[in-house]
């Protein structure tokens, strides 16, 4: 008897089975609003310096007060960073019926002083009330710590991957799951009530280590309580739902337009997530696997109850888990580490394509993803529309998966992501709808490129070291999420170069996965002799159907922690 057949037992689609998912389903709406906030709590409003004190009490129109304080920049608008030193009263006389004939002379002819905004800034709040850019000012010299905010985001995640998931293996699923969900609603009211723009990172740093931990936890309880052969439809509703929740948090922030009730709506469902969680029950297998079976047994047995087969669940003893256990328990001997995935040529090669593939389509997804205001097109309806495509997409890249296969199907999702990137690189500014357009289907083609890379990593690497690998790998996602904001800020020089690396890196990962072995309809590798001997006309053992479902629903359930 395996473990399957023991959940069967106690009724493995019953009706606790549809409650359990449901609930561990609901959080993943608003992981999304977390992971994509920055793009409306950090919105940058037009912005010019503020008027000299000594014109508070003139009687000029806020036109005439700009028009004499703050000069025009390159592109005909009013400079963001500098102001004259001293009013041009004789730009009044000069203006007619435009500004542009005083700034003319004043630039051909005459040499005025200059100073920094020292009186602060003017802020044209009609997109949102409020933005962290406005209460603090990150703006000019301190432009670039809006960058820093998301960077510090995603450095949580990644600092998050790290505790969260050694903590789960050791003290359980649900009691981390708690805890982050305690956590992600304490950090994001914290957030939103900051005083100082340092205090909003420390906070959105314990928000990104939450996140990682509701997905790790979510994922794990949702697998080890359905049976395999649901795991695949479960999976991809649970990718969906973070896909609705990008277009919840675009309807959330139109109605919400100050970034502290945005935060601190966001946030606040998790408050209610935590008690819920009080419900749910330990994963049975995690608690046979670490010597607890007499839980284990009384889960089971609740399970049993809650399903409508009491009877069934009476007959389940300690030997008939231990019997169900040993198959799971053999294949948890033995040692291996990280290091394993680099000792061996075959191993070595796929585990750099690999990272490449994986540091590349997150440093590109988010790299598009957190810059909608680039776009030139209503915000929220661009994060609608980058929401909505990765339905589209997902539906594609399944298909070309399963007839074409994972390596082309990983190649063209990313090399298509960087031509489109980098075509848009050549179009105008104004051609608004072409630019959308081309960054739509860039954005569409990495989601596709996430959901086939998890597929494809787990088929890639054996059993006994798929866990150490497919950590490895996503800790490489979590640095190229990191290193996206930062990207943004070479603009400020050169505005073609970010796209350049945007559009470069998923073309070249691209080229990299050409080195990656085909998998489709082959045989799962269960040892690293496996990997070593694949392609050399040697057979391999046939792994169980089940760990291939159990693969394709990682890659719906895992995007959002990426």
């Amino acid at each position: 008897m395996a473990f399957g057949d023991l959940l069967e037992q106690v009724g493995s689609t019953g009706r606790f089975q549809i409650l359990h998912v449901t609930l561990l389903c609901i959080p993943v709406l608003m992981m999304a609003s977390h992971n994509l906030l920055q793009n409306f709590v950090a919105a940058v409003p037009p912005h010019f310096c503020s008027a000299h004190s000594n014109l508070s009490q003139s009687q000029l129109s806020p036109e005439e007060t700009l028009l004499i304080t703050v000069p025009l920049d390159q592109t005909g608008r009013p400079h963001k960073c500098q102001r004259y030193s001293a009013p041009q009263w004789h730009l009044l006389a000069k203006n007619g019926s435009s500004s542009s004939g005083g700034w003319g002379e004043i630039e051909e002819g005459l040499d005025v002083d200059l100073q920094e905004c020292t009186d602060g800034w003017s802020y044209n709040m009609t997109e949102r009330s409020s933005t962290i850019i406005s209460d603090w000012d990150l703006v000019c010299d301190l432009r670039s710590l809006k960058q820093m905010g998301q960077t510090t985001y995603m450095g949580g995640v990644l600092v998050g991957a790290l505790v969260f998931g050694g903590l789960s293996d050791r003290y359980g699923r649900r009691i981390l799951l708690l805890i982050s969900n305690l956590l992600m609603a304490v950090s994001g009211t914290c957030a939103a009530f900051s005083s100082s723009f340092s205090l909003f990172c420390l906070f959105r740093f314990g928000c990104g280590m939450a996140l990682s931990g509701l997905g790790l936890n979510t994922f794990s309880l949702i697998v080890e309580w359905i049976p395999t052969r649901v795991r695949t439809v479960v999976g991809t509703i649970t990718g969906y739902c973070y896909t609705v929740g990008q277009l919840i948090l675009a309807v959330i922030a139109y109605f919400l337009r100050d970034w502290r009730w945005l935060t601190l709506a966001v946030s606040l469902p998790f408050y209610v997530f935590f008690l819920i969680s009080w419900w749910f029950h330990e994963s049975s297998r995690w608690l046979a696997l670490n010597n607890k079976s007499e839980q284990a047994i009384k889960t089971l047995k609740s399970v049993a109850k809650f399903n409508g087969r009491h009877e069934e669940g009476e007959k389940i003893d300690i030997k008939m888990l231990q019997e169900s256990m040993k198959k799971e328990m053999s294949c948890s001997q033995g040692s291996y580490s990280v290091l394993d995935l680099f000792r061996t040529p075959k191993m070595r090669i796929m585990t750099i394509c690999l990272s490449a593939v994986w540091l590349a389509t997150s440093f590109a997804y988010y790299g598009l993803a957190m810059d909608l205001q680039k776009f030139g097109v209503d915000i929220y309806l661009i994060q609608v529309i980058f929401g909505a495509v990765d339905i589209p997409a997902k539906v594609v890249i399944t298909v070309s998966m399963s007839f074409i296969g994972r390596r082309q199907s990983q190649c063209g999702a990313l090399i298509i992501a960087g031509v489109t990137i980098l075509i848009n690189l050549l179009v105008p500014y104004d051609k608004q709808t072409i630019r959308t357009c081309l960054a739509v289907m860039g954005k569409g083609c990495l989601a596709a490129s996430f959901n086939c890379c998890y597929l494809y990593s787990g088929e890639l690497y054996p059993t006994i070291i798929r866990q150490n690998g497919m950590g490895w790998v996503s800790m490489m996602a979590r640095v190229g999420a990191m290193v996206a904001p930062m990207v943004l800020l070479t603009g400020e020089y050169f505005p073609w170069l970010p796209g350049l690396i945007y559009g470069g890196a998923p073309i070249l990962s691209g080229v990299a996965a050409i080195f990656l072995p085909e998998t489709l309809g082959l045989a799962l590798p269960d040892t690293i002799q496996d990997v070593e001997e694949r392609g050399s006309g040697k057979s391999s053992k046939k792994s169980p159907k089940e760990t291939i479902i159990l693969q394709d629903t990682q890659a719906n359930l895992l995007k959002q922690t990426a």
